[in-house]
């Protein structure tokens, strides 16, 4: 190491399970006075033989993006409040993951079992906007989100109806859907309803109601554009037949978070029976 840089203070970094360091800038600082410190963290990092360097700057330190950039970072992504830089200081191939690739959003197959119905809605906005095409509830999930709670949060939202996440009917993949760039995963859900007083969300809902399911099924948009007419139809077997989808199975993960698994009905049902049988067990 140059014995000057010994003399500069370094940048402070969580060190990761990958010979990675996360930078997280917190206190103001003079450009100059960054480069020098970031130029000697580097010089000390690549002798411990770390490779990904991140450095986290939020919105008020804007004024060492140039700075950063000029040592060889990159961007990598943005959010409201900073920005992440990140730079590969080995000699190995450069591993650092790509930004989050994908959105996931949900429709909800909301079905009244007393009427044969389901509920429905037409947009104010959006790509469905004026095309007279009856849809079901859809929306994003948010980060952090299960699929599961994220759609009975957009049908209420969208509809004023209480309803119980069921199961997943099916799932679909389309690249270079949002922004022209990111994925986007689309989960058709099975929702029970608890309630079936109808309240649009005025600010994005010209109308909701309760249609028919072969009503649904028959409108033209959905006869003619092959992937609705499909997903349609997968929601006209369900209505009609006995069609089982994926439930969730509550889990921990190794380090203790809840996740949930999603897996053939009847089979969640046996896990979740073996599950309470050890417990009564203890």
């Amino acid at each position: 190491m140059d014995p000057r840089a010994q003399q500069i203070p370094l940048l402070e970094g969580e060190t990761d399970n990958y010979d990675g360091v996360t930078v997280t800038m917190v206190e103001p600082m003079d450009a100059e006075v960054f480069t020098e410190s970031l130029r000697a963290s580097l010089s000390h990092w690549r002798e411990e033989g770390k490779k990904g360097i991140w450095i986290k700057l939020p919105l008020g330190l804007a004024n060492l993006v140039e700075a950063a950039v000029s040592e060889g970072f990159r961007y990598h992504h943005a959010e409201p409040e900073y920005l992440m830089l990140v730079s590969w200081i080995s000699e190995t191939p450069d591993t650092i993951p790509a930004n989050a690739s994908h959105v996931v959003g949900a429709g909800a197959l909301v079905i009244n079992k007393n009427t044969k119905e389901v509920l429905v809605v037409q947009e104010r906005s959006g790509f469905f906007k004026a095309k007279n095409v009856w849809k079901l509830p859809t929306g994003v999930i948010n980060e952090g989100e299960d699929i599961w709670t994220g759609i009975a949060r957009e049908v209420e939202e969208e509809t004023g109806i209480i309803a119980d996440f069921v199961e997943v009917l099916a799932f679909r993949q389309s690249h270079k859907a949002i922004l022209k760039k990111k994925t986007d995963m689309f989960f058709l859900c099975v929702l029970s309803p608890r309630s079936y007083d109808i309240t649009e969300q005025k600010s994005e809902i010209l109308q909701a109601k309760w249609m028919p399911i072969q009503e649904y099924v028959d409108q033209p948009w959905n006869k003619k554009n092959e992937m609705f007419k499909f997903m349609a139809n997968i929601c006209q077997k369900k209505c009609e037949e006995e069609y089982l989808g994926f439930a969730i199975v509550p889990t921990t993960t190794s380090s203790g978070k809840e996740s949930f698994i999603y897996c053939n009905a009847d089979h969640a049902n046996r896990l979740k029976a073996m599950r309470d049988q050890a417990s009564a067990s203890l």
